[in-house]
Parts: C-alpha cells; sequence; structure tokens
C-alpha cells in the first residue's frame, strides 16, 4: 500500500520553505494547503521515484479551507492518488504521508482518533485565522512538512490532508494531528482545477 501512494504523494519547495501536496488528476494538478503556498506562484516539486524537480506554477486558493491547487506541465511523469471521500470511522488505521521537516516519503502510522472536530489554525501558519470544520484528528506523527500530504487509509485512499497539530501553552502535542477531509479537499480542488478559484465564498467554507 504504501509502495502503492508514495508516488502521489509530491514535496513543495518555495522561495520561504516546503511542504507536501497530492496528485490530484492525469491533468498535473496537486493539491495542498494554502499554508504551503503562501505567496508564492511558482514552486518545485519533487516526486518519490522521479530524477529531479518538476516546475510548477499556482493554480487557485481558497484561504478559508486552507487549501490550494498548483499543477505541473510534466503531468505524465506523475501518478494521481486515489481519494475516499466516505465517512471515516473511529479506531480505522491510518498513514500520514508527506515530508516532515524535509525528509521527503516519510511514512507515519496512527489511528482515526475522532471525526468532525472543529479547529482553528493561527496567523502564524502562514494564513489569516482560519476554522476549519469536519476535521479528522489523527495519532499519525504529523510535523512542519507534512503540511498539504496524505492521511491514507489501508485500501491506499487519501482521506485527508494533514494540516497542523493541536498546539498548547508549552508547543505542539504530539499524537494530536488534523486532516482536512478528503470530500472537501475534493470539493475545493476539483472547482480550483476547472475556474482557478473556489467560486463564491460560500462554497469553499
Amino acid at each position: 500500500m504504501v509502495r502503492q501512494v508514495l508516488p502521489s504523494v509530491v514535496e513543495i519547495r518555495t522561495g520561504s520553505g516546503l511542504g507536501s501536496g497530492v496528485v490530484f488528476d492525469s491533468a498535473g494538478d496537486i493539491v495542498t494547503n494554502a499554508h504551503v503556498v503562501g505567496d508564492s506562484t511558482r514552486f518545485e516539486v519533487l516526486a518519490s521515484g522521479l530524477r529531479g524537480s518538476l516546475a510548477a506554477s499556482l493554480v487557485g486558493l481558497c484561504t478559508a479551507n486552507d487549501l490550494a491547487v498548483i499543477k505541473v506541465s510534466a503531468a505524465h511523469r506523475l501518478r494521481p492518488a486515489a481519494f475516499d471521500s466516505a465517512a471515516v470511522e473511529v479506531g480505522d488505521l491510518v498513514l500520514a504521508m508527506g515530508s516532515p521537516l524535509g525528509l521527503d516519503s516519510s511514512v507515519t502510522e496512527g489511528i482515526v482518533s475522532a471525526v468532525g472536530r472543529v479547529v482553528s489554525e493561527p496567523v502564524s501558519a502562514g494564513t489569516p485565522e482560519v476554522t476549519l470544520r469536519g476535521t479528522i484528528q489523527t495519532s499519525a506523527a504529523i510535523n512542519p512538512g507534512n503540511s498539504g500530504g496524505a492521511l491514507v487509509n489501508i485500501d491506499g485512499q487519501v482521506i485527508g490532508i494533514p494540516t497542523l497539530t493541536a498546539a498548547g501553552e508549552r508547543g505542539s502535542a504530539d499524537g494530536i494531528g488534523f486532516a482536512i477531509s478528503a470530500g472537501t479537499a475534493v470539493r475545493v480542488a476539483r472547482q480550483l482545477a476547472d475556474v482557478g478559484r473556489a467560486g463564491h465564498p460560500a462554497t469553499c467554507s
């Protein structure tokens, strides 16, 4: 399952940092977090099994959901992931895939700890303060660089986009991470890929 999914999870480098992304379709669209994109419009994409990097450009942002789509021209070199928008259950086994701390193609294991969480992202995450609804809480380790990557079920389907970890007065909390659901990610990414924006704000939240 890891061998099946990892080629669809990429590392995204910007002028100010890095994050992860998931290949959304065969046209070369990649879904990630808006805070990974930041103010950048040009990106360097690295994928498992590929030599060198691919150039990518910004397609659109939906800051209300902390989602973005970027696009590479060499789409034939990337493998789209399979997304599953069906309901997940507490206790489901999951893997988080991405590039935490720049360690590409990293995989961590955990379970779905809760569903339907409402969490707030601080301004320091690189976007205006955003409230995310319906997120998936997971015990799989999520660290800086995992943002925009894949939360995957045991069937090799992407069920969420890891986005942030819980934080307290003493810093981040181990084993408490949150992912945007695949249902939200697919809906917004499809709009962004089709029209370059997520439409009316009501469809972006």
